[in-house]
This record gives C-alpha cells, structure tokens and sequence, in this order.
C-alpha cells in the first residue's frame, strides 16, 4: 500500500506541477531541491506515474554511489509499501535487483555509462535523472554528455532531468540549452555553528595521511557534543581509515557508533538509515552522507573539515586519492544534516579564520582526476578528443594527452585515438583501463581466476591490516571473513563471469606469487621499479620509491608498485601495496617502454658517452662508447651550458664589455640589435657559436671557445648597422681633459666615472645612442663626489657646494669659481703652471 502521508509530507512535492510543465514543454530540466526534500524519491515516482499522477513512463535514477543507489530505491519502495525488485529496483556494480514489472530503476553513473555505450537509445527509457550532479563526478559529468548527444541526435523523446542539493543550478541550466530551473524550497531548522578547532596547531593533510592529533581531537569534540548537545552524531571524516581510528577512540562512550561508507555493509548502511531503534547513536560518515542520504535522528554535526578528492601526478605517474581540506559548499551541506528535523548544531574543528580561505566549491573531477577512463568511453562513443561533447569544463589537454599515451600502449586506442577491438572489449569490463589490461593479459599469461583475484585487489585496495605486500593480501582476502574479502569474492565473481569460460590462459600454473606480479606490473607497467638498496627502488616513470621499515618485500630485486603516494615534502613515494617480481616480468610488461640506444650527457660538466638499454628510467645495461655520433655530443653540450650557463665559455673583460653593450643597444634601439640574455644566447646557440661547438668534445673546449669573437657572429652584418657599433655605443668617451673614459653598460643607464676637474668646460650631458650618461663625478683620488645626469644643473646649482667641500681637502689641485673659463685637466695647479 503506498504510504500516501509520507509522500505529502515531502516540501519537493510543491515543485513537481513547475517540473512537469518544463519537462512536457523543453524535454529538460534542472531541479534544485535541498536535502531532504524528496528530491531523490518522491521525483521519480512521480514522474513514472506510481502515485497516480499521469501516464506510467519508464525511470532511470542514476546516483554518483552504490550506496546512495541501493538506499534510494530502498526508499522508493517503502514509500510504496514493496520491496526492491519489483516496481522499483536498482542496479550497481556487482548487484541487479529488478524484475519484470520496474518502472523505475535506480543505478550508479558508472552502471549508466555502460548501457549508453551498449545502447545509446536507452530503448523503454522514458526520463533519466541525474542525481546529485552538483558533485561534479566525472560519470556524471559524462553521462550528461552522452544523453544530450544522444536527445539531439536519435530520442529527441527522451526527458533529461539535472538534480541538485544546491542553487548552482546556471552552468547546468546553460549546458542543458538554458532548460528551466525549478526549485524546491526545503524545511530545514536552525543551526548553530560551533568552531572548534583544535588547541594545538596540526599538520596539514598529504596524500592519504592526517595528523593524528586531528583524529584525537574529532573524537573528543564528538565527546563533547554527546554531553552538551541532544540527539544523534553525525562525524564527517575524509576515509574509512579516518573512521576506524576515530572509531577506535570512541569507545566507552554512551552511544551506538556506526560507521558509513562506501565500503560498509549493506546490513550496516540499513541499520543507519533505518533510524535509531531508542538509544543514542553516533554515525561516522565519509561525504557520502552529505546529501545523497538521509540518516533519521541526527541533530548534531561534528565536521573534521577534510574530504577526499582524486588527484593524479602526471610527471610521476601516480594516481590516487588525496586529503583536501573540504570547500565552503560541502561544509554547508554537512551543517545542514543537523536540522532536518529539527534544530541543531554544527562543530566545526577548525578556526572561523580559516573558512573564508576554503575553496567555494569542490574541484570538478574532470580537471584533477587520471582521464584514461574518461578519455576511452570518448573513442568509444566516437569522439576521442572530447571536442564535441556538452561538458561544464573541457578536459585539461595535458590530462587528456597523458590519458591517449596510456590507451595507446595497452592497445585500446590506435595512432589516430580511434577505440580498437580490445578497447571495445576493456570499456565494458567495469574496470580502470589499466586493469581491464591486467585482466585480459593477465588471463592468458597466469590464467582466468587468479587474474580476476589479482585485479579485484587492485580495484579496491585491501584494509591496511593486510600489509603492503600484495601476495600476501591475495592469500588474506581468500580465508578472510571481514566485509572486504566479502566484497572482493563477490568482484572476483563478477571478473571471471565477464571473462567467460573460454577465455584464454584458464590453464596456466605457475605459482601464486608470479602471478600476483605480474598482473600488477600489467596494469602499472610505468611503475616497475629495481632496488637501489636500503628499500629503496626506481620505478621505470623515473620516480624514487621506499618501502617502510618493517616491509618484507625489502630485500626483493625487483617490485610491480600497486600503490604508492607522495607526500609533500618527500622525494621519493612511499610504496603502500606492491608485489615482488623478476627482471623479465619487468620486461613482459613494461616491454614498450624498453630504449636501447646512445646516450651522451654532459655530467658534472663533463661528456659522459654510454650504448645504453633501460626500461624507462631504470638502466639495465651499460658500456663506454668510444666514438659517440658528434650530433650527440654537441646536444650534449648544449645541454651543460643549460644547466650550468654560460660561464663554460671563455670571457674576458672586453667581451663581457661587449656584451653590455649589445643588450643596451637592444634595450635602447631594439632590432637589428641582437637580445644577449642569457635565454635568448642558449636559444640560438647555433647561429654564435659554430663552427666552434661542433668541433668541441668535451668542457675544456667549451672553456676555449672566446665568447667576444662568438658574439660578434650576432651583429647586424647584413644591413650594415654593425659598423656603427663604436659610434652609438663606444667603449670610451673622450672627455675635455683628453683622456678616454670607459663606459660602464652593466645598469639601465650608462655610467662614465670620471674625475670633476677633467670635465670643466664641458656644459652639457654625452649622450649614447641618445641616452644622456649618468655621470659619476670623482674627487681627485678617486673617490664618489656626485653624480648627475644633468651637468648645465650640476655646474649652475651643484658644484658650489662641491667646490667648497673638495678645495679644503686638496688644496694642491685647481677649483675655480667658474669651472668654465679654466682649461679640463687631470693634474694639479702646480703642474699645470709648470707645463
């Protein structure tokens, strides 16, 4: 019987006339609608016509998580009084429940990227909704893509439906074809905000760790909620790691605590929803309980402020999630978990300071996340650039370049980026394309079941009770009786069904911990590494790698790294889970990253030349060349002067001079003048520095190169300016006294330093290239007495007081009043009478 006073009970429901009309008029909609409100259950049983209003039409709900999905429809069918499978059903990864008579069907967005790619028609489909996309989950992101490719191209019929938890509805609106946005106004209490941040100061977040100390402290604000504050505990905690610890100092406490998350139980996850049966609870939550479920019964909210966002390392070809501080709207929608019902409090652990520096939303995946899955279903939907998909924010093209480079090696794409065959096949296993590669060559090199263990390991990495060592975690998982071996026997199954009975390799031997090794070096080729001793490896990507102390796999000769992260303030990752294998497993795998050839470096300024074969960056072989192709060699140079400059040359002061001169030319006059920077010189080496640079082999030629004579090759020969060198920028200036003065070109301003006395007579500035020196005017033993670059105003305004100050200290040499009628000299009155 359906449950009437709990669907009118739901404030969604003033909204629905507003949606109906939008969809009926544009086809597509944008509903924002605040938790709570319905948004999730009431919306599509109304828009399938199971609350008696309107024709029945076929719904598909599709929610960013297997947990939100499996609840929604839980829900759904309560309110209709049946149980999931009939007219409501869901189906994720791993688990379908429906029948013959559902109407509306609840899946994840990855389980809707499927069935696009298998059917673009979504034949029988009537409405797709699309829960929760204000997340901005790549999936989600892509099946909107793909259905409004699909709307303007084959089912201009089919209904598009965007639902929001916030009112950042424009970008959606406008991606939709300006649809109509409808809003849902929810009944949410009052919440008090609490800060409460920790007393002492705490490490920021890296990688997967958090501060201890900070788990210490949410639990103890979790203590103290349960003492000021009544009602349940909602705990926002970035991981179920996080959770267990904080968990794991809760005990004692006079309270039930639960824990959510995508991992929990199903058994667990009802129970939490189901509400509290008298006692108090405390629920710890990853952002799962943000808004895609509803937990009865809370009115306090403590919120660690962290989150966990996937973040890929391009240049050392790592890829995970990271700890992040959670952003503004996230901290909004936690806050406002604590009055749904009725008002609450929300406890902030950290200071008010800090929340106007938190970013305003969370970063879109699309522009932080590895895209290699990403970019597959694009060639498979016959796009490979992306370029022509209805996306809020394209793909980053470094991201989409790194993510070709990986589709290309393991065969899914070919040169043109086009989906082959085999990509074909990996896009529909459900898997990351790196491990449906270690799936399907991991078959035939290992044998069906044990490839499916390997890569339903991979898929979800094993609880850190199971230790780094990825054999060792296989053989855990297959005696285990905890939730995650539970969760991994049911992937195991569903990898070896996909794979079919027929499936190449179901036969092979071999031992388990080859197997293991090899599976994983298949779909992390790039992080092979050798040892380096001490625990230490290389990975082929070229990053260094460290085992913990306590690790058993220390002593092995060769690791397939299955993850590992970098924190901050480290050179090398930190191996987290990884396998031991041999050299030629290395070479199975990562064979396309395999070089032989010459190298020549210049190292420590020298010219190193080696024939060498290395996989990637670990070297394999070695020896000496004696007769290195000179093409190397130069390159080889040229690549010590970039690093270590242009001091490798041979400078003299003249051309230093020189140089100064050419870059104030060019400063002043610009063109034909040559740019002498350091970057512009190391640019062009070619056109100065030959034939001289061919000719060198090693850094004590570079040392006889005389670099004044090299530079002169860059002068304006060919329109003849060059001839004008000493004219519009000399080298000396003859001054009244007769003695030729040299300019110093080093600042913005040529500098002539000469002595007072040389210059009397002299009424106005010498100029160079039009640009009045800055003349340094020195008392007779050489010391600073003013400087101008005006000297009608220095002798009319300056030099009487100069002349007063200087005549008593050297009262041998001349200080007429009017330095104009006494010849220029550099000499003293006495001499001067004598000549």
């Amino acid at each position: 019987m359906i449950r009437t006073e709990a669907l009118d009970r739901l404030p969604v429901r003033t909204a629905v006339p507003a949606l109906r009309r939008a969809l009926d008029d544009r086809g597509v909609a944008v509903l924002c609608a605040p938790p709570g409100t319905g948004k999730t259950t009431l919306v599509p049983l109304v828009l399938a016509g199971l609350t008696g209003e309107g024709p029945v039409r076929r719904v598909v709900v599709a929610e960013p998580r297997r947990i939100a999905a499996r609840a929604a429809a839980r829900r759904m069918a309560w309110l209709l009084g049946e149980q999931p499978g009939g007219r409501i059903g869901f189906t994720v990864r791993g688990e379908r429940v429906v029948g013959r008579d559902t109407v509306v069907e609840v899946v994840t967005t990855g389980v809707l990227l499927q069935r696009l790619q298998r059917d673009q028609e979504l034949a029988g489909v009537d409405v797709v909704i699309i829960d929760e996309c204000h997340e901005r989950h790549l999936d989600a992101d892509t099946v909107a893509a793909f259905l409004l490719d699909v709307r303007e191209a084959i089912r201009p019929d089919l209904r598009l439906v965007a639902a929001s938890a916030t009112t950042d509805a424009e970008g959606w609106a406008r991606l939709l074809g300006d649809a109509p946005v409808v809003e849902a106004e929810g009944v949410s209490y009052p919440v008090e905000v609490l800060w409460a941040p920790p007393a002492r100061p705490v490490k920021p977040p890296h990688g997967m760790r958090v501060d201890p100390a900070l788990l210490t402290h949410v639990a103890a604000t979790v203590r103290r909620a349960l003492g000021e504050r009544e009602g349940d505990v909602l705990c926002f905690l970035p991981g179920v790691g996080e959770i267990g610890r904080v968990a794991g100092q809760l005990a004692g406490v006079d309270a039930e605590v639960l824990q959510v998350h995508g991992r929990a139980p199903a058994a667990v996850q009802d129970a939490v929803l189901a509400g509290s049966s008298g006692g108090r609870r405390v629920v710890l939550a990853t952002s799962v309980a943000e808004s895609s479920l509803t937990v009865p019964g809370v009115r306090v909210v403590v919120d660690s402020g962290l989150a966990r966002e996937p973040r890929t390392d391009h240049a050392r070809g790592l890829s995970a999630l990271t700890t992040v501080r959670a952003s503004q709207a996230a901290g909004r929608q936690r806050a406002g978990r604590a009055g749904r019902e009725a008002p609450g409090a929300v406890y902030r652990c950290w200071d008010q300071a800090e929340d106007g520096r938190l970013a305003r939303f969370p970063a879109p995946e699309i522009k932080v996340a590895d895209l290699a899955a990403f970019a597959l279903q694009a060639a498979c939907w016959g796009d490979p650039d992306a370029s022509s998909l209805a996306l809020l924010d394209p793909p980053p093209a470094g991201a989409m370049g790194a993510a070709r480079e990986v589709l290309e090696a393991i065969g899914a794409v070919d040169g043109g980026g086009r989906v082959t065959e085999r990509g074909v096949r990996m896009s529909r296993l459900g898997l990351h394309p790196r491990l449906a590669r270690a799936l399907l060559d991991g078959a035939r090199e290992a044998g069906a079941r044990r490839a499916a263990e390997v890569v339903a390991l991979l898929s979800e990495e094993p609880p850190r009770e199971y230790g780094d060592d990825l054999a060792a975690a296989l053989r855990t998982a297959r005696r285990g009786q905890d939730g995650y071996a539970a969760r991994w026997k049911q992937e195991v199954r569903r990898l070896s069904s996909s794979l079919g009975s027929g499936s190449p390799g179901t036969g092979k031997g071999g031992s388990d911990d080859a197997a293991v090794g090899l599976v994983a070096a298949l779909a992390f080729p790039e992080r092979v590494a050798r040892a380096r001793g001490d625990g230490a490896f290389l990975m082929a990507s070229g990053t260094g790698a460290e085992l913990r102390d306590a690790s058993r796999l220390r002593s092995a000769p060769w690791l397939a790294v299955a993850v590992a992260d970098r924190p901050s303030h480290a050179a090398s990752a930190r191996v987290r889970l990884a396998a031991v294998i041999d050299e030629s497993t290395a070479l199975l795998a990562a064979g396309h990253l395999r070089v032989r050839g010459e190298e020549v470096r210049c190292v420590d300024g020298e010219v190193v030349a080696r024939a060498v074969d290395r996989l990637g960056a670990v070297e394999l072989a070695v020896r000496p060349l004696k007769q290195p192709d000179p093409e190397l060699v130069r390159g080889a140079l040229v690549e010590g002067l970039l690093r270590e400059g242009l001091g490798l040359l041979r400078w003299t002061r003249d051309s230093e001079q020189l140089r100064l001169r050419l870059a104030f030319l060019h400063r002043t006059l610009g063109s034909p003048w040559p740019d002498v920077s350091d970057g512009a010189l190391l640019a062009e080496t070619g056109a100065w520095l030959e034939p001289e640079l061919s000719r060198a082999r090693r850094r004590a030629d570079l040392g006889r190169i005389d670099a004044g004579q090299a530079l002169r090759r860059l002068l304006p020969w060919a329109t003849g300016e060059a001839v004008r060198l000493d004219e519009l920028a000399p080298e000396r200036i003859e001054v009244p006294s007769g003695s030729r003065i040299r300019v110093e070109y080093g600042g913005e301003q040529p500098v002539l330093a000469v002595k007072l006395q040389e210059l009397f007579g002299l009424a106005e500035t010498p100029r160079v290239a039009g640009v009045p020196v800055l003349v340094h005017l020195l008392s007779p033993a050489g010391r600073p007495a003013a400087v101008t670059a005006d000297l009608a105003s220095f002798w009319r305004d300056g030099y009487k007081a100069v002349r007063a100050e200087l005549r008593g200290r050297y009262p041998k040499h001349p200080w007429p009043e009017d330095p104009a009628t006494v010849p220029a000299t550099r000499f003293t009155s006495a001499r001067l009478k004598r000549s």
